[in-house]
């Protein structure tokens, strides 16, 4: 299952939804919390070279007065060596709805984006790395034709254990970016990223990551991405997840919004 919260008219009805899904989020980590043994201590085991996948589906679907169809796809996968690792991800959404006004059938599409992501570090030390990273992204909604993001990166982890990782990284992002009947942009920012995970001993799992690319020459152009999660487990390969992904674009396209928020319920298969 798969929702999106209704379009959201201000300010005052975006904080409600960002509080109680946020509130959501924290409850579901006190759960898992409360079955999780005390924190590990012990220094952190090898960990076997090989991919850690997750596919994640969402579909919503009514008909009635209204017709509506929205569904969501992603697939996350990463791979650690003893001195590398890779980290690989895509996302795609696409929704439409159908209302009849006054007898006639009104169509609109109220999403349609396709995203994806491409990271390799070489570890210099157990927590320092180099990296390169490159990102691209359309969105129909948004105007975005294109925005592909190049950035060489210098990071290090200030937690990195076998259930946990909390990682900083900075460097600098070539950007090219079209929207819809604009000139192509091309520009130089500076890239601050995080990320971190916290694995239960009951396989539940909870994320989150913050982007922030503000252009070198005009610090008020600037892109934030942030993403929160958390998952449980219902078998071994299966689990539900509720995700909250904010995307900010401080000069969007013309007549759209600065801010897109969505908070996405699905099911997982971890292979």
């Amino acid at each position: 299952m798969t929702l999106y919260p209704p379009q959201l008219c201000s300010r005052t009805s975006r904080t409600k939804v960002l509080s109680l899904a946020i509130l959501g989020l924290i409850a579901c980590a006190r759960a898992a919390l409360a079955d999780d043994a005390k924190p590990d201590d012990k220094k952190e085991e090898p960990k076997k070279s090989k991919w850690e996948s997750t596919a994640t589906v969402g579909v919503t679907l009514t008909r009635g007065n209204s017709h509506t169809f929205l569904a969501t796809a992603a697939l996350a996968t990463k791979r650690q060596w003893a001195s590398d690792e890779a980290l690989l991800g895509a996302s795609a959404g696409y929704g439409d709805t159908q209302t009849t006004v006054n007898g006639a059938k009104v169509d609109s599409t109220t999403d349609s984006y396709v995203r994806g992501y491409g990271q390799y570090n070489h570890l210099l030390t157990p927590k320092f790395y180099l990296g390169f990273r490159l990102a691209g992204e359309h969105d129909d909604v948004a105007d975005l034709a294109y925005r592909f993001v190049a950035s060489p990166l210098a990071g290090y982890y200030f937690v990195k254990q076998t259930n946990a990782s909390l990682a900083g990284e900075f460097g600098p992002s070539y950007v090219r970016e079209k929207f819809f009947d604009e000139k192509a942009d091309d520009y130089i920012g500076l890239r601050l990223g995080e990320r971190g995970e916290y694995k239960f001993k009951n396989g539940a799992k909870i994320w989150e990551a913050f982007e922030y690319i503000p252009r070198v020459d005009d610090f008020n152009n600037y892109l934030i991405t942030a993403e929160v999660g958390v998952s449980a487990p219902i078998s071994k390969a299966l689990s539900v997840s509720l995700i909250m992904q904010d995307s900010y674009k401080s000069v969007p396209a013309a007549g759209k919004e600065a801010n897109d928020f969505k908070l996405i319920a699905g099911l997982s298969y971890n292979f």
